[in-house]
């Protein structure tokens, strides 16, 4: 069929239920809200003419990529440019979530902001829509602005994202940043400019020091309300918030919960392992990895989940059954491992064992001294198990632990060695009764990302290249089965 008659077809149909959605390269067109089109045959191709009272805008088209009741895609050339675009037409309808809408209003305002902000450069494109084949999100805007021949990438999260997100922003911002030099030809990208909310920066500003090359990166609060952004420095951060609790602090509070807590431990030595939650003076006891009682304050409470009984001398026989229970469905060798209880909280099932062991996972490691969640910070749920060693010549390792696919996974880890090496400088480890009769390098901390084999996310080779090489990184592959015992299958 020829282009042109296929084109009108595609978008009768879409149009059937009225005007429909118009982007373009994922930036939504607000402006034609309302649109009208006509379609020209012009030397085998068919051109398009797109009007609004608001916007016009004439492209040429080059194929129908996609096209159903609900949504055509085309590919067109714009004048005056040699890398072709996408038209996307979405019916009336279809609808868009709330947070959609959100972030395309985000993207158009972003633009302004840019223009007004940099009245010397021109802003290239702008989109919100992911593209997982280069693992960019579709929860920032995105785009590029150059001057002459100097470009810079942008990225921005709009003022309605949860804080994951905003948070996040660093890892999308550097594979975007990679995304752009890599296809750019005509500009050279110098780097990357960050838009966040009023107030919400310090995550990303303390990441930065983690850069080779910070200075490649501009970190910028917008107002929400006038629109209007300052540039922030590095030093803007404030302080990192994050604690010690001294040890001997830690060791009574063992002290008073153990006979209690080892009473429990002998229902099941091999697969109960005693310690002390994060930051508290609280007793807890897991199975492999998974919490199931915890002594406070002279009470110990047991059951999974919210579901928390005080133990009496009447309700030992039901502690018992749900050690029991655990023995069966948390298992190495348990048959069902769909099973809830064998699935749930992998990264501390594999902690357990890492601990117990970490020379496994580096001959350098000192079994003899390995921390948990030292220092604590507040970070909300990172999914990510992080312990603290160090080696038998005195050099500090962080371990990091993830047991599935996780694109944050090394700036999360960052955020980790930066508090690690801002208390190993500030001497605060053997000031509060770690290592004790361990002599500690003034070198910063090793650090390791173990994981099962293949579940590192293949863009953490990007992130990994900007990282600074005072950070010492090596990634560690278990074997998939390592619920059965930790086998290192890689390290690189």
């Amino acid at each position: 069929m020829e282009l042109a008659a296929e084109l009108e077809r595609a978008l009768a149909g879409v149009c059937s239920a009225g005007p429909p959605e118009v982007h373009e390269n994922g930036e939504w067109l607000a402006a034609l809200d309302g649109l009208q089109y006509e379609v020209r045959r012009q030397d085998g191709a068919a051109l398009l003419h797109l009007w609004s009272a608001q916007q016009s805008l004439v492209r040429r088209v080059v194929r129908v990529a996609e096209q159903s009741s609900e949504r055509v895609v085309v590919e067109v050339e714009r004048f005056g440019q040699s890398r072709h675009a996408q038209l996307e037409f979405l019916a009336a309808g279809t609808g868009r979530d709330a947070r959609r809408v959100g972030r395309e209003q985000f993207c158009n305002r972003l633009r302004q902001l840019l223009t007004g902000q940099f009245p010397d450069e021109i802003v290239d494109s702008m989109a919100t829509a992911a593209d997982l084949h280069h693992s960019i999100s579709g929860s920032y805007t995105r785009g590029l602005m150059h001057r002459d021949t100097e470009a810079h990438a942008v990225l921005g999260a709009a003022p309605d994202e949860d804080g994951a997100t905003v948070d996040g922003i660093l890892t999308f911002g550097l594979i975007w940043l990679d995304r752009v030099r890599d296809r750019e030809r005509g500009h050279t990208v110098r780097g990357l400019r960050l838009f966040l909310p009023r107030g919400s920066s310090a995550i990303t500003a303390h990441r930065l020091t983690a850069l080779a090359s910070p200075h490649e990166i501009e970190l910028y609060e917008y107002d929400p309300l006038h629109w209007r952004a300052r540039r922030l420095a590095i030093s803007d951060a404030g302080n990192l918030a994050t604690w010690l609790m001294p040890r001997h602090e830690v060791d009574q509070a063992f002290a008073v919960a153990l006979p209690e807590a080892e009473r429990i431990r002998r229902l099941a030595p091999q697969a109960i392992h005693i310690g002390i939650a994060a930051a508290t003076q609280e007793v807890t006891l897991r199975f492999h990895g998974l919490e199931f009682a915890r002594w406070r304050q002279g009470t110990i409470w047991f059951g999974l989940g919210d579901r928390q009984e005080m133990l009496t001398a009447e309700r030992w026989p039901t502690l018992e059954g749900l050690v029991r229970q655990l023995e069966t469905y948390r298992h190495p060798l348990a048959s069902d491992t769909k099973h809830r209880l064998y699935r749930a909280q992998p990264e501390r099932w594999l902690e357990t064992m890492v601990a117990a062991d970490p020379a496994r996972i580096d001959a350098r490691l000192d079994s003899l001294h390995i921390y948990r969640q030292v220092p604590a910070f507040s970070a909300g749920d990172r999914g990510i198990i992080d312990l603290l060693g160090v080696t038998r010549d005195g050099r500090l390792a962080v371990l990091e632990l993830k047991a599935s696919e996780d694109i944050q996974l090394v700036m999360q880890t960052v955020d980790y060695w930066l508090r690690v090496r801002w208390h190993h400088d500030q001497d605060d480890f053997r000031r509060y009764g770690y290592f004790p009769d361990v002599a500690l390098q003034p070198k910063p901390p090793l650090l390791f990302l173990v994981a099962p084999g293949f579940r590192f996310h293949p863009s953490s080779d990007i992130v990994l290249r900007y990282l600074s090489p005072d950070i010492e990184i090596a990634r560690v592959g278990l074997g998939e089965n390592w619920r059965r015992g930790l086998r290192v299958i890689f390290r690189q």
